[in-house]
């Protein structure tokens, strides 16, 4: 197969994939893969199957195919092609929580400056590198990322990317209990896709929706929460999104556990954790424990919370997920102080107590603990960030967790 009936058949391929026929898609791209002896054509089918996987949540297959894009991309000795191919390498990597190689490849695309495709991917690179950084909850290098990656998309005009950033810094501030922040940028997500998105998947609105219906759960406002998760979960259904499915059950369970109805919320962590297994996304699975053990401690079954908790302990270790590891340790001290149990109390207290100091997670200038309770945020320049009114009370000169961080030991 030469270089045009290449062309003509990833188009055809293009054209079924976006008519959501789906597999006939990728039979199509199967067969170019195998028959063509155009190697650009090659390199670009590859990254056609490299997307639909990830769409579909085969990460597996996913990483299979970025490995031999990689391949390619050194036979055809370009540094373009290479650049592209190793995004692609960063984010089959993040998809299966493996975050310090998404880490590593992502520093090798920024590595690579002066093409000009790495000039154009520098946005994604960020937002990759962004979201690796948020899933070992290494908060401070994941906010100055996304702001990276925002000035990429601002600087390019890329609506696209500025949606996704959005939805990124909304689970940020999730995390650390910002609820307003969390709420504003999933609903600035949303409104670029109502005000640009008429020509783009309909997978940027499913995702903005996503993200505001967490943010509405946290908030406690439970309809809104409802009525924007469902919204996001009947377009995943209908694209086959299967990633989106699992997050959609999730925040549904969660849901019902805030109603207080864990009978309804139990059926849909199961559900959730079905895909989060088959797709082999290990930080939703680690959440969907964490809700599972609050339904068991809701109905005082401290042992059933304790095995969940035990089994998302693991998992989060095996992730370096440290916030994931903090609520644990949390949960599992409310478990052993109502069971009397000191010594595996002050354990946990412990621990609690260094994933804290690991993660900075506390305001510099008062000391008290950040994400503990809904609470407004502001980022420094150096994006530590601290109480909002501290920052208005007291000012600053310079960030005091910098300046802790500089003073020498032997000099303390």
């Amino acid at each position: 197969m030469g270089q045009d009936q290449t062309k003509q058949q990833i188009q055809k391929g293009l054209r079924m994939y976006q008519s959501n026929q789906t597999e006939k898609a990728l039979e199509i791209w199967a067969k170019v893969l195998e028959k063509t002896t155009d190697s650009a054509g090659r390199f670009r089918v590859l990254g056609c199957l490299i997307t639909a996987h990830s769409e579909m949540g085969r990460y597996k297959d996913m990483l299979k195919f970025a490995v031999i894009q990689i391949d390619t991309a050194r036979e055809l000795e370009d540094p373009d092609f290479l650049t592209e191919s190793y995004l692609n390498l960063a984010r089959s990597n993040e998809k299966l929580c493996e975050f310090q190689k998404t880490i590593s490849y992502c520093k090798t695309c920024l590595n690579m400056q002066g093409t000009s495709v790495s000039l154009q991917l520098n946005g994604q690179v960020c937002l990759s590198l962004g979201n690796a950084y948020l899933g070992l909850s290494v908060f401070q290098k994941a906010l100055e990322c996304f702001e990276k990656a925002l000035r990429y998309a601002h600087n390019n005009d890329d609506k696209m990317l500025e949606c996704r950033v959005c939805c990124s810094l909304g689970g940020l501030y999730t995390q650390l209990k910002d609820l307003e922040k969390a709420l504003f940028f999933p609903c600035k997500a949303a409104e670029l896709v109502n005000d640009y998105g008429k020509g783009w998947s309909l997978k940027y609105r499913a995702m903005s929706q996503y993200h505001m219906a967490v943010a509405y759960r946290k908030l406690g406002r439970l309809a809104d929460a409802m009525e924007c998760c469902e919204e996001s979960m009947k377009i995943a259904l209908q694209h086959g999104d299967r990633p989106l499915q699992a997050l959609c059950l999730l925040n549904f369970a969660d849901i019902h556990r805030s109603h207080g109805d864990v009978e309804k919320a139990f059926p849909r962590y199961d559900s959730s954790m079905s895909i989060m297994t088959e797709i082999g996304n290990r930080l939703g699975q680690t959440h969907v424990l964490m809700g599972v053990s609050k339904c068991w401690l809701h109905q005082k079954e401290m042992d059933k919370a304790l095995d969940s908790l035990q089994k998302a302990q693991e998992m989060a270790e095996d992730i370096g997920n440290k916030l994931c590891l903090l609520k644990v340790h949390c949960l599992s001290e409310i478990i052993f102080r109502s069971k009397q149990q000191q010594r595996e109390l002050r354990a946990h207290v412990v621990r609690f107590h260094e994933c804290v100091e690991e993660m900075e997670l506390y305001c510099g200038m008062c000391g008290e603990s950040i994400g503990e309770k809904n609470c407004q945020l502001q980022a420094l320049p150096c994006s530590h960030v601290f109480h909002l009114r501290c920052l208005q009370t007291n000012g600053t000169r310079g960030c005091p967790n910098c300046r802790r961080s500089s003073v020498k030991p032997g000099f303390v």
